[in-house]
């Protein structure tokens, strides 16, 4: 489990084809590699991944075709750098919202302003998951726990503060680029259960 905080964005040092399956060398910083093993669980733009190796300060994920299909890993290049977040320790300060690193979608960001007052980021959803999206709701991008800015036609849009672009890669970001979705497990079971309901009384 994780909390949405980013910790820090590292350099993808190097990134192998295997069969089935691409191979990430990723830089870890000192900090995050204090009591990191292999097998534990680090989300890498939001995605979980276990860690299959380490190598001084190299940390080695290998992620598998589905992982790659669903989500923007597939995209990242060496010299990329990634949103890294440890998992969730007990007794641990959940800043942001819990988050299991499974993505469920992409979107693509369709509009990018960037003033000397507000950075703001618009990004185009697929039609199933828009209703899991809410003014002021929390949603997972690239694996950054934040908060929805403005309902669009296409989506939603983003307002980020000076703080969070600087740990993040989201201002890396340009039109055009599609950034990993994790919706809140909360929402997802409201909304699931009321539309069950709904339903329900509809048929009776």
């Amino acid at each position: 489990m994780f909390t949405g905080i980013v910790q820090a964005t590292c350099e993808v040092v190097s990134v192998q084809q295997q069969a089935g399956l691409k191979r990430f060398e990723i830089a870890l910083k000192p900090e995050l590699l204090t009591g990191l093993q292999t097998g534990a669980s680090v989300a890498t733009n939001g995605v979980c991944l276990t860690v299959t190796k380490i190598s001084n300060d190299k940390v080695f994920f290998d992620v598998m075709e589905e992982s790659l299909g669903l989500t923007n890993l597939d995209k990242v290049q060496r010299g990329d750098l990634v949103n890294i977040e440890r998992s969730l320790t007990f007794g641990s300060e959940i800043g942001g919202h819990i988050l299991s690193g499974h993505i469920h979608t992409q979107a693509e960001v369709v509009s990018v302003s960037d003033t000397a007052e507000h950075y703001d980021i618009e990004l185009a959803l697929d039609a199933k998951w828009k209703n899991y999206v809410f003014y002021k709701g929390f949603v997972a991008v690239n694996g950054c726990s934040l908060t929805v800015g403005q309902l669009t036609e296409r989506g939603f849009k983003l307002h980020l503060i000076p703080e969070t672009l600087r740990l993040t890669n989201i201002k890396a970001h340009q039109v055009g680029d599609k950034m990993n979705i994790e919706i809140d497990s909360q929402t997802q079971v409201i909304v699931d259960t009321v539309e069950r309901i709904l339903a329900k009384k509809q048929q009776g």
